[in-house]
């Protein structure tokens, strides 16, 4: 079967689309991150995009070329969270009639805003039932398309212009790595290709929650791997079950590799985004961060861009990270402050 895959032509299109919508989101450098790591790191700050994560880029470049006469009522999209928020805000955005799929255990904080978009929220439970025959169901129902996280061309499009905009600003020459979170692999594919379209040699890495390592698996078998587990990580907006399959034929070819963070070295990252940054990272928008506190020496004496991918965290949960020990796994031995 022949992908539909997307290609650095889309990224330049998905560029003009998004050029008067997107927050064209800050890039960050710490000193305390350099000294703790030993290299040159860039901070891509997507949890200050539109409904706080990059999940936004994606779902715009997409919905604004739905075809309303063969879709009148709308679209299904399935997420565990900060896909179903961006579709649902720019449904919001685009009157467009919008049903997301979720998880009954999202947090909360997601499951509110996508309603509080205009979103008719539709609860699952992940070891009983699929997420993508549910919308198959209401697809077969009503003309609504299906806007999946991952295996969409004009989604992979837009994600890739997170990393388009931070080369720009940083120079893509300067750049040797750059390391992004990895769930359905989306994020990590439209890097490889904004790579490509910048001419950067920059090596793309993925990160993942320790347990949920399908992609670092897929990548050594050739075929895409299932995790064992739906669930058990703090980083929820990652839990996919297995890679998605046009994002996959890109990262087989061009990811650099995968690699894992505990929950405790994520919850660590969280305090110091904030400690040092100010800023308010979510689970799975730290694991690139997390990486660089856990292991400087894959850092060290290089040039990197880290992707903070979103921001929308529970209360409960942020107050945990802030009450996690500086000392711990995956934190650096002394908090340090500019």
């Amino acid at each position: 079967m022949t992908l539909n895959l997307p290609d650095v032509q889309d990224v330049a299109e998905a560029r003009r689309v998004l050029g008067p919508v997107a927050i064209r989101t800050p890039v960050l450098t710490s000193e305390a991150l350099d000294r703790a790591t030993g290299g040159r790191i860039f901070l891509k700050c997507e949890t200050l995009q539109h409904t706080g994560a990059f999940k936004f880029r994606g779902a715009y470049n997409c919905l604004s070329r739905l075809d309303s006469a063969t879709y009148p009522d709308g679209v299904v999209a399935y997420s565990t969270g900060n896909h179903g928020l961006a579709v649902s805000r720019v449904g919001q955005m685009l009157d467009i009639a919008v049903r997301i799929v979720m998880p009954r255990d999202a947090p909360a904080v997601k499951i509110a805003r996508a309603r509080a978009f205009g979103a008719e929220v539709i609860l699952y439970d992940r070891h009983s039932q699929t997420r993508e025959a549910i919308a198959a169901r209401i697809s077969a129902r009503a003309r609504v398309a299906v806007v999946p996280p991952g295996d969409n061309p004009h989604i992979i499009a837009g994600q890739a212009t997170v990393v388009t905009e931070a080369l720009e600003d940083i120079g893509a020459k300067r750049v040797e790595a750059v390391w992004v979170p990895c769930g359905g692999g989306g994020l990590a594919a439209g890097s490889c290709l904004a790579v490509q379209a910048a001419g950067s040699s920059a090596a793309v890495w993925g990160v993942e929650p320790e347990g949920f390592d399908d992609t670092r698996r897929s990548l050594a078998s050739g075929r895409r791997e299932t995790n064992l587990a739906l669930n058990g990580s703090i980083c929820d907006a990652l839990l996919a079950p297995t890679p998605a399959e046009l994002p996959f034929a890109i990262n087989g070819p061009h990811l650099a590799g995968a690699v894992s963070v505990s929950d405790a070295q994520v919850l660590a990252a969280i305090r110091f985004a904030f400690e040092e940054l100010r800023l308010v990272v979510e689970p799975g928008g730290a694991v690139a961060l997390a990486r660089a506190l856990a292991r400087p020496e894959d850092f060290r004496d290089r040039t990197s861009l880290i992707v903070l991918s979103g921001g929308n965290i529970d209360k409960a949960l942020f107050e945990a990270a802030m009450r996690t020990d500086p000392d711990g796994e995956g934190a650096i031995s002394q908090p340090i402050f500019l």
